[in-house]
This record gives structure tokens, sequence and C-alpha cells, in this order.
């Protein structure tokens, strides 16, 4: 549910930036349905803030193509098909593996408390059934990790296509007690980049990436 709590883990942002990952974040998980219209103004009471900065965000939500403009009505949150899931899966198997593998050699040993800190996160957020949180700290994880490779044009990307992902099972895994269990694999893409074994690691994420789209993409 959207509420100002799930603000408050990104109070070292402007407010603008915390309602614009609190939505993308809302949208990916599934929260704010696709094709469904949401004013700026109600979207604002239930975080208990005035309607402009979320206005403002929206507008950031435009242009990664999340939400289009209504006129008069508010934000229709884009409808991502079958098709376009597909799509962005194959595109991050393409890549996210192979330098997550990289990275794993390139991360310096006092970060990895950093890293378990976020996998840690990950699965708060799934125990809480809090799926703003968890989709915010998994997309952390999983960029913080490609930051290393100083790819910035691949972790730009990869940062997309995550965005233009959809979750829409998250809540049933949730309800079903099995979202934790599948946050987990974030813990163990961290043991396996401490012990330096990049073929592990590509293996890992090139698996928790395939689950993803098999588990949780279908509504």
């Amino acid at each position: 549910m959207l509420t100002i709590t799930n603000l408050r883990q990104f109070d070292k942002v402007s407010l603008r930036e915390q309602v614009t990952r609190a939505l993308r974040a809302a949208i990916i998980a599934g929260e704010l349905e696709p094709g469904e219209v949401y004013s700026a103004p109600a979207l604002g009471e239930r975080f208990g803030i005035s309607a402009t900065p979320v206005r403002e965000a929206m507008l950031d939500l435009v242009r990664e193509n999340l939400v289009t403009t209504v006129p008069n009505k508010g934000y229709r949150v884009t409808v991502m098909d079958e098709s376009d899931l597909d799509n962005i899966t194959d595109l991050r198997m393409l890549i996210e593996p192979a330098l997550t593998g990289r990275a794993a050699l390139l991360i310096p040993e006092a970060d990895l408390p950093g890293l378990r800190a976020l996998a840690d996160a990950i699965v708060d957020g799934a125990a809480a059934g809090d799926l703003i949180a968890y989709t915010e700290a998994d997309r952390a994880f999983h960029l913080k990790i490609l930051g290393y490779t100083g790819n910035t044009r691949a972790t730009a990307i990869v940062s997309d296509l995550r965005a233009n992902t959809r979750l829409y099972g998250l809540a049933s895994l949730s309800e079903r007690g099995l979202l934790a269990e599948s946050a987990r694999e974030h813990h163990a893409i961290v043991d396996a980049i401490a012990a330096r074994n990049p073929e592990l690691v590509e293996d890992l994420m090139r698996t928790h990436i395939s689950q993803t789209r098999g588990r949780w993409a279908a509504p």
C-alpha cells in the first residue's frame, strides 16, 4: 500500500525523488495497475503529501514511459504485454549475468557489507509484505553491482529495462509466504561474489532473472 512509510526509506534524497522511486516501485510491483488512471491529488492524499511533488514525480515517469498524461484526469499506467516482458527478460539475460560475473572480481572487500545490507533489505521487504520496499531495494542491489564494472551505458540500459518490468505475481507470492524464499537468492549472489567465483555469480544471476520472469510476471 502507498503510504508515507514507503517514502522514509529514501530520506537522503529530495521529496520529488522519494515520490518518483516509490511510484516507480509501485508500478513495477503492480500496486498501481496497468491501464488505470491516477490523479496527483489522490496519490498525494495516499502519501500524506501535497499534489505538487506527485505531479513532478509523474513527469519523470512520463519520460520513462511508465505513465502517460491524461488531460484533466491524471496519469495512466502504461500497459506492458507478454511479448514486451519477454523481450525485456531476453535483453537482461544478454547483459546482466556476464557483467555481474565480471563485477565479482572488482567489488572491494570493504563494500561487501553494503551489498549484504541491500540483500537484507530485500528479504526484510519480502517478509513484511512491503512490495515497494522490496522492489526498490532489489533495484538498488542489481544496479549497484553493475556499477562496479564501470560500464555506465549497460547500467543505464538495465535500469531502464528494470523500470519497465512488471512483477505482477509479487503480491500473490507474498501472501503465500514464497517471496522471502525468492528474496534470499540475493544472499547467494553476495556469497558467490565474496568467494570471488565469477562463474557461479553469472549462473546465479541468470537463474534469478529467469525465475523472475517465470514466477512473477504472469498476471
